[in-house]
């Protein structure tokens, strides 16, 4: 299916940017924004010659930002809400001013841009959403308590959405990824086990599969066959094992 507009946020790394690539064939005009402009650029110079790529660099911690994005943005057919951040360590350790920030980017940026373009899209007849949660929706996470909260809201909010939306011709899909091999690890501070490193999935990997899910209007998708029993075990298990699993697996004493 071929798209005219594409906006992917959060582009300059990891799955943003992996799925930059993936959609860089799929549609004529290519939104991308992020923090590292550098990197933001690099991408529009190597996707240049495949599609119109725009790029707008916007701090989505502000409303100002998110305005900012949607005046240069304009209308676009497919809408990939995929930054955010979190910080690692105990919440009442944690800068205010950081754990506010997790929740401008990860929640209120997230909730305004689907919003807007949701309607427009609606309007339209035609039109796909692709909000980037996490495996950590499915339970609470000491530890990533904030960033883990913000994608529970996140896998909340596109279910939703998505039901809502039904029978209009948009669709949303919520991508709820595992480890994945990107730079959140380093800027979070989160320590890794065995665990996550065995079933970890590369950024590209991860994007191809979430970019066939929203084409094909899947209300949820959860890459790779470890990952997908994290769900049911959230189901099933009490909330108190699964607290001391999560904190045993984030390493947080």
């Amino acid at each position: 299916m071929q798209m005219p507009s594409a906006l992917v946020t959060g582009a300059s790394s990891g799955i943003g940017l992996e799925i930059s690539r993936v959609l860089a064939p799929m549609v004529d005009r290519l939104v991308i924004t992020g923090r590292q402009v550098d990197a933001l650029r690099d991408l529009e110079q190597e996707l240049g010659d495949i599609v119109e790529v725009e790029v707008i660099v916007a701090d989505l911690s502000t409303e100002s930002g998110v305005d900012s994005l949607i005046g240069g943005a304009g209308d676009v057919d497919l809408l990939v809400n995929n930054a955010g951040y979190g910080l690692y360590g105990r919440l009442v350790d944690q800068d205010p001013d950081g754990v506010l920030g997790i929740v401008d980017v990860n929640i209120r940026a997230l909730t305004r841009l689907g919003h807007h373009y949701a309607a427009k899209m609606k309007a339209r007849g035609e039109g796909r959403i692709l909000n980037v949660a996490s495996i950590a929706a499915f339970q609470p996470g000491p530890g990533l308590a904030v960033y883990c909260a913000s994608k529970a809201y996140v896998l909340s909010l596109s279910r939703a959405m998505s039901a809502e939306l039904r029978g209009s011709g948009v669709t949303v899909t919520a991508l709820c990824p595992g480890y994945v091999e990107t730079g959140f690890q380093s800027t979070s501070g989160m320590r890794l086990t065995g665990v996550e490193i065995w079933s970890s999935l590369p950024a590209s990997s991860v994007a191809k599969k979430a970019v066939r899910a929203m084409m094909k209007g899947r209300r949820e998708v959860v890459p790779g066959v470890v990952n997908w029993f994290i769900p049911v075990f959230a189901r099933i298990l009490p909330i108190r094992l699964q607290l001391m699993i999560v904190k045993a697996s984030l390493m947080l004493r």
